[in-house]
């Protein structure tokens, strides 16, 4: 399994990112994180011209949650009482250094309210709040009867994405025929989709993003990893087989909650950021903070500085590419119109 990935086998990095480095190969980071971090045999080499955290200009976050209890119902908050408020924008802003933009991730309110939660985000950014997007919720497994819903969330310019939570949903729940053809209909509104799943199920979502290979895929949380627990090999060549398809990108999110379940330490949330970043590059990972449900476990300028740390032997380029550039190409940021964001050429 210490084979290295050919580049030149994936079209999108080839066209966007010729000078692409090849990846470490995938025992070195597994050793490394294994050790608790070692940074030593972390597998990632100090680049000449890296840059240090402080280099990067602004950030764009690409997983914050916001959510209202009394407009919305959130069924899932009940069992979160730390949570079981609202979170708004004045609340981001308190709990960050940075003004940068955010990408707003659906917050799981009940199922036929997610054409609702997207025009109270809409409002809110209308408002002066800093949303450059908006990845809504849509229930794919109902297939071909998802188009009416897609064609209706297009229709509002801060959508740029889809997320079905697949992380408690049974085997092979993600690879049923309906849910597949659910899926490849976002390609005619050239929605991604955002995969939240837990560890267990990354070779799953390998497989879909396989076999639907016109659609763009985000892996969140890293595939939530058991960091401080072994085995870790599973998850790592999971990780290998995703970043191998030129349809997959990464959020650097979401390591805390796993971490605090298994007294993980930071050194080894840093290992696995850098396995992640060795594995699919700077031009397909992305900074997201997962507040507020992060915050249960870390501050939101804690795990900044985290990922920060992670990738401080990146050049300043690359830097920026992870905090700010990867999630503007991966979702389309770049143009204030949905026509341009529907016509943009990732891959």
């Amino acid at each position: 399994m210490g084979a290295e990935v050919r580049t030149e086998n994936i079209p999108c990095l080839a066209t966007r990112c010729p000078s692409r480095r090849p990846r470490v190969t995938i025992d070195a980071h597994i050793d490394g994180i294994a050790d608790g971090g070692d940074e030593g045999r972390s597998g990632v080499a100090r680049s000449e011209q890296a840059g240090s955290a402080g280099n990067v200009r602004g950030v764009l976050d690409s997983h914050v949650h916001l959510w209202e209890p009394h407009r919305l119902h959130y069924p899932w908050l009940a069992g979160e009482p730390a949570l079981n408020r609202a979170f708004l924008p004045v609340d981001l802003a308190a709990a960050r250094r940075s003004d940068g933009g955010v990408l707003v991730v659906e917050a799981d309110r009940a199922s036929d309210e997610a054409v609702a939660e997207v025009d109270w985000l809409t409002g809110l950014a209308r408002a002066g709040a800093p949303i450059r997007g908006v990845v809504a919720h849509v229930p794919l497994e109902r297939g071909l009867a998802c188009r009416a819903l897609l064609a209706e969330l297009a229709a509002r310019p801060l959508v740029v994405g889809v997320r079905r939570l697949l992380q408690d949903q049974r085997t092979g729940f993600a690879l049923a025929p309906d849910f597949v053809a659910g899926v490849r209909q976002l390609a005619e509104h050239r929605f991604v989709l955002d995969l939240c799943v837990r560890e267990h199920q990354l070779a799953e979502a390998a497989e879909l993003a396989r076999r639907c290979p016109e659609i763009t895929f985000v892996l969140d949380h890293l595939g939530k990893p058991a960091v401080g627990r072994r085995p870790l090999q599973d998850w790592a060549r999971d990780v290998h087989r995703l970043a191998a398809l030129s349809n997959v990108a990464c959020k650097l999110s979401g390591l805390t909650s796993e971490a605090a379940r298994a007294a993980g330490t930071p050194a080894q949330l840093r290992s696995f950021l850098r396995h992640a970043v060795a594995e699919f590059g700077p031009e397909r990972c992305m900074f997201g903070s997962d507040w507020p449900v992060a915050s249960l476990t870390t501050t939101y300028d804690g795990w900044l500085d985290t990922v920060c740390d992670a990738i401080a032997d990146q050049t300043a380029a690359d830097q920026d590419r992870i905090m700010n550039q990867t999630a503007e190409t991966v979702y389309g940021l770049g143009g204030p119109r949905s026509d341009e964001r529907k016509n943009r050429q990732w891959r």
